[in-house]
């Protein structure tokens, strides 16, 4: 069996959906291959049913800090509810949803393991049937990312808890020990410990080490007031599961932790190994590794296979974030569509098919208590990257709106501005519920708006915005 199509996407997750809907938007046909649930990581065991687990106990937590509401609010967290509503939000990890709407958008789906096999050629085998499809313009690799299981010694035989796993649950364990301190892990460890686990974390390089220092320690404090025992520094050196089901995790300094499951947290390894990558000249099990257009590249830095075969999302390890999945998508299905019809590709800085945004100004909240929202560079890596900074900090408990947001507001918000240019390359914030305040900063980095033009945009009295202005006061301040 065979079939042609303009486009062919491996990978039907909110990525391969964003190409192949771009693509047909321009005239163009599309398969899409999937080998597990379409709509991918996201919709079924990362963003939305983990959003959904930690959002209940986020809503507590904001009445309890509010008089009148505070009394108002009786009893515990209802756990079976929260799981219920978790479901809900990962469609009962069913994907007729997904499905109708691929039909609807005139996209054909192909289920089973999608193989390269030549230049602009898929082989896609399920248990019954294989069927050769062949691209006339694409071949688009959005395949994702997994758990990335460290090898620590009994962990084979331990069955630790992924993402999937702890996103999926249906029971809370009494007890659980989390290996990792990035974002998965904290996000858990707050989700967890707001439906009564006792929770304890392993950071052996610390926690969440990617974002500006303050971050961490004030995630690390919050937490610990909850009862999350953080471990800084501490590595698992072997694990074992007993007859009774407790997991035993011994610590290289030899010290011994009882867990009732483990979560393991440390990294996401590229969904390539069986892609049939050797075909075209590339490593199976790697990153794929891919120009400013996203185009494919072999070892030698040259386009892989005939040029066409490109790769979007988290396996080519730019940005391991779905939302900037998507916008890699959207780029890269107008650029296809482009070519296909012989018009001129704008990949300029921030140019219609430029991903400028993946090394200027990603965006990313953590949802942990206190919320995380940061976007750009921070200051050790606009440092790094040779920008002549300033840092400018400012107490965000101390803006009138956050008082009236909470009683006993505690946060704090920092840009990094670039002064040779007098514009700001990175903003971070850390307070309950500040993540919706993020997309003014990602639009002040992302235009590249003067500060002097900033202080026309007046923030509202009395919300948290007004940390803007108190921002560029300081700044104003002699350093």
């Amino acid at each position: 069996m065979s079939a042609t199509f303009d486009v062919i996407v491996v990978g039907a997750g909110p990525v391969g959906e964003n190409v192949a809907d771009r693509a047909v938007q321009g005239g163009l046909s599309v398969a899409v291959v999937e080998r597990e649930l379409v709509g991918g990581e996201c919709s079924y065991w990362a963003c939305m049913p983990t959003k959904a687990l930690l959002r209940s106990t986020a809503a507590l937590r904001a009445a309890q800090r509010l008089p009148g509401a505070r009394e108002a609010v009786t009893g515990e967290l209802d756990t079976a509810a929260v799981l219920n509503r978790r479901d809900g939000f990962a469609s009962h990890w069913k994907d007729e949803g997904q499905v109708s709407w691929l039909e609807q958008a005139g996209i054909t789906l192909y289920r089973g393991q999608g193989r390269i096999n030549g230049p602009r050629t898929v082989e896609v085998t399920d248990d019954r049937t294989t069927v050769t499809l062949t691209a006339r313009q694409a071949v688009v690799v959005a395949t994702g990312t997994s758990a990335l299981v460290p090898d620590v010694p009994g962990m084979a035989q331990v069955a630790p808890w992924t993402s999937r796993d702890a996103a999926a649950a249906h029971a809370v364990p009494a007890r659980l020990a989390i290996i990792g301190g990035g974002v998965v892990a904290m996000e858990m460890a707050t989700a967890y410990a707001g439906l009564g686990s006792s929770v304890t974390v392993l950071a052996r390089d610390g926690v969440l080490p990617a974002a500006e220092p303050f971050a961490g320690e004030r995630v690390t404090e919050s937490l610990e007031k909850t009862g999350v025992s953080i471990r800084v520094g501490a590595e698992a050196h072997a694990v074992r599961r007993d007859d009774a089901g407790t997991v035993h995790i011994t610590l290289a300094d030899g010290e011994l932790i009882e867990a009732d499951e483990l979560l393991v947290a440390v990294g996401r390894r590229p969904n390539t190994a069986d892609l049939g990558l050797e075909a075209v000249g590339l490593a199976p099990g790697a990153w794929l590794t891919v120009d400013d257009d996203l185009r494919v590249l072999d070892a030698h830095g040259a386009p892989a296979g005939d040029g066409r075969l490109y790769a979007a999302g988290d396996v080519n390890r730019r940005v391991l974030l779905t939302h900037q999945g998507k916008y890699q998508a959207r780029a890269l299905g107008d650029t296809i569509v482009a070519r296909a019809r012989g018009a001129q590709v704008d990949d300029r800085a921030w140019g219609r098919h430029a991903v400028t945004a993946d090394e200027r100004a990603v965006p990313q909240v953590v949802f942990t208590e206190p919320e995380v929202a940061s976007v750009g560079l921070t200051a050790a890596a606009a440092t790094g990257a040779g920008l002549r900074v300033r840092i400018v900090d400012h107490d965000l408990g101390a803006v009138a709106g956050s008082a009236l947001h909470a009683d006993g507001y505690e946060g704090q918000a920092r840009m990094v501005v670039d002064e040779d240019r007098e514009v700001i390359v990175g903003f971070t914030l850390v307070g309950p519920d500040v993540a919706e305040l993020l997309h003014a900063a990602t639009i002040a980095i992302t235009a590249e708006v003067p500060l002097d033009r900033l202080w026309h945009a007046v923030p509202a009295f009395p919300t948290l915005s007004e940390v803007w202005l108190r921002l560029l006061e300081a700044y104003e301040r002699p350093a």
